[in-house]
């Protein structure tokens, strides 16, 4: 009589022999992509980069672009702050506070700018005579150069004349008329190309 369990161990062994014996298994099919898919992802990448490469240049030439407006935007305000007129009230030479203002930042931009020169004009209203008028106007630019030789500023970068009544900006003979006639204009004879703004 067979004893069951050398039975069972038998068995077990026959079916470990059987299950070692024979050929291997063959390999799995390969999985990764073909030659002709790996030289079209080449192809994609190659793509991909040169339009980063392009938005990226593009960006570079875009920036310079809003740089280069941004500065030429700076230097035209800066160039019409120092062309930009200032005026006075009756009879008089002395400066006006709105006056003040207007040339102490024509002040700074001409401290940043040492090229620039600029010839001063005095202007009066029609009232008084041709010969008092040519003084008052005279007398007004030459307020506009003192101010400015009191910020440091070489008064050789500023030439005065005097236009009298000979050069109104208004016509008639009203008060409106006559107080923008009250001025005084700037030119820039020099370093108009150099102008630094502040």
């Amino acid at each position: 009589m067979t004893h069951p369990r050398l039975l069972l161990t038998a068995l077990a062994a026959s079916l470990v022999l059987v299950a070692c014996g024979g050929d291997p298994p063959p390999p799995p099919a390969p999985t990764g992509p073909t030659a002709e898919e790996l030289a079209e992802m080449a192809r994609q990448d190659s793509i991909r980069a040169a339009e980063a490469a392009a938005r990226e240049a593009a960006a570079r030439a875009d920036s310079i672009r809003r740089a280069e407006a941004d500065a030429a935007a700076r230097m035209q305000a800066a160039r019409s702050t120092l062309e930009e007129m200032v005026f006075f009230d009756y009879d008089e030479a002395t400066l006006r506070p709105d006056a003040e203002r207007l040339l102490r930042q024509k002040a700074e931009i001409l401290r940043n700018s040492p090229a620039v020169r600029i010839r001063i004009e005095g202007h009066a209203d029609e009232r008084g005579s041709t010969e008092y008028n040519i003084a008052l106007g005279n007398a007004r630019a030459e307020a506009v150069r003192q101010f400015f030789t009191s910020f440091g500023l070489d008064a050789s970068r500023f030439a005065i004349t005097s236009y009298g009544e000979e050069r109104p900006l208004a016509q008639g003979s009203t008060e409106s008329a006559w107080a923008r006639n009250r001025r005084v204009e700037f030119v820039i004879t020099a370093g108009a190309d150099q102008i630094n703004p502040m």
